[in-house]
């Protein structure tokens, strides 16, 4: 009976071995099957793959309105073509697109600006429908599919200095709305330099691992627990006006911080500002008006007035947005969680008048740079040498430095910015010109004023040095 059983068991076990090799064999057939079926997908709907993989609802709307400007419309047709670029125009403008690709005046949209990145610098495409040198030749499929996915015509990834991380967000209507708009713009002939970005950042393929870890493709969609408002202002704030590009701190792959959307951040030297709820470090104790006021005209008064790169955002953006809109990114914004920056108190709430410093001066002799006579010297004229402006709080007025958010910031950065570089924000209701002061100030005599303005008018904790003066000069306006 033993020796039946010891019989029994090798042969099983032959058979159990023939059975695990059929089925490593079998796996390994699934598995190259699985693989060859990717390498087959990815070169049909890879990035340099033609664009067969549009929704056939999308390739239908970008194919009627390709058609549209082929054939000569009906009387209702071209309403609707006129009325589409009229929606495309405000959007453009929402979406701030003049930013970026407008350095010249008399170049609109054809591109150049050089963009300042840890990797090297970036430079922005012309988006003119010039068929050589812009957007041309794209079709709405590609413009779509830049905008949404962050994939060039060619199927090249593009750096998300284009911030597709928000656009995706976007709707296909108000995309094609976008292009319609652009079709329309003068073909400007001109082609931008080149990046200069580091190796091995100058490999677009490398992009791919950027947007695992930051970025989700894919359209906004409306939280029903919301008002129809916050929507509204969630699918702005968050999409097409990106505010959080601006106002996010980033990480190590220089993509946004998730915990820290809206706390604030350094760009080109310029602080952009919390903007989160939070009473002391953001705009939490900012009434709705003050909020609608800053971005239709650059000035909420008694707290704050646009400079550096904002005053470009309410110059070419959101001063065109209607009041149903900008109220509606001001109900978002109130419900944004608040995320405190280490503000004891807020920005605006800091600051005396001068008193007794021009009598002070008189007679003094004065072997040094100093920030107060600097003051009275430069600054006086129009800032008033209190402190407290001219013209109250008039359109045109020269703004108070006391109970000022830039004078009482915890960083003396964006008031050394305005000193070297001026302020220039033209609205509906005012041309705000401050002028730069750079080229006549030397960096001690800039830091000096900046520490006596913040001291005697701000924050007196926050000051600057003489080397981060230098550093900030460096940066552009």
């Amino acid at each position: 009976m033993t020796k039946n059983i010891s019989r029994v068991q090798p042969a099983n076990s032959l058979v159990q071995h023939a059975r695990l090799r059929r089925f490593g064999v079998a796996k390994l057939a699934v598995a190259f099957a699985l693989f060859a079926l990717y390498v087959a997908w990815h070169e049909a709907h890879g990035p340099g793959a033609p664009r067969t993989d549009e929704s056939l609802i999308t390739q239908a709307r970008a194919d009627d309105i390709s058609q549209l400007a082929q054939t000569t419309p009906t009387p209702a047709a071209a309403a609707g073509a006129s009325d589409l670029v009229k929606r495309g125009e405000y959007l453009t403008r929402a979406g701030d697109c003049a930013a970026c690709h407008t350095v010249d005046k008399a170049r609109p949209f054809a591109g150049g600006l050089l963009i300042n990145t840890p990797f090297g610098t970036i430079v922005t495409p012309n988006i003119t429908p010039d068929p050589g040198t812009g957007i041309g030749r794209w079709s709405d499929a590609d413009f779509l599919r830049a905008m949404h996915e962050g994939i060039g015509k060619g199927g090249e990834r593009l750096y998300p200095a284009f911030p597709y991380a928000e656009y995706t967000k976007v709707t296909d209507r108000d995309v094609l709305a976008i292009r319609a708009y652009l079709n329309t713009l003068t073909p400007i002939h001109f082609t931008p330099p080149p990046n200069t970005l580091k190796f091995p950042f100058n490999q677009r393929w490398l992009m791919v691992f950027w947007n695992m870890f930051n970025f989700d493709e894919g359209r906004f969609v409306p939280d029903s627990k919301q008002s129809a408002e916050w929507n509204r202002g969630a699918y702005l704030v968050e999409g097409l006006a990106h505010c959080a590009e601006c106002h996010t701190p980033r990480n190590f792959t220089q993509g946004l911080k998730a915990s820290s959307r809206f706390s604030g951040a350094l760009q080109a030297g310029w602080h952009a500002y919390n903007i989160t709820s939070d009473k002391n470090s953001g705009v939490g104790n900012w009434s709705d008006n003050e909020l609608v006021s800053y971005l239709s005209t650059g000035v909420a008064s008694g707290r704050a007035n646009a400079a550096g790169p904002m005053a470009n955002v309410v110059t070419n953006s959101t001063q065109y947005l209607t009041r149903e809109d900008l109220d509606s990114i001001v109900t978002y914004l109130r419900a944004v969680p608040p995320i405190s920056g280490g503000e004891t108190r807020p920005r605006d709430q800091w600051g005396n008048p001068a008193n007794d410093d021009v009598t002070a001066l008189r007679g003094m002799t004065i072997n040094a740079v100093n920030g107060a006579q600097l003051f009275i010297a430069n600054c006086a004229s129009c800032h008033s040498w209190t402190g407290q402006g001219v013209g109250a709080s008039a359109p045109g007025a020269y703004p108070s430095l006391i109970h000022n958010s830039t004078v009482g910031a915890s960083d003396a950065n964006n008031l050394t910015k305005v000193i070297l570089h001026g302020v220039n924000r033209t609205t509906k209701q005012a041309d705000v010109l401050m002028p730069a002061f750079g080229a006549q100030l030397s960096d001690e005599q800039v830091a000096a004023i900046t520490n006596y303005v913040t001291k005697q008018f701000g924050n007196p904790q926050s000051t600057i040095t003489v080397d981060q003066v230098a550093k900030l000069r460096k940066w552009p306006r």
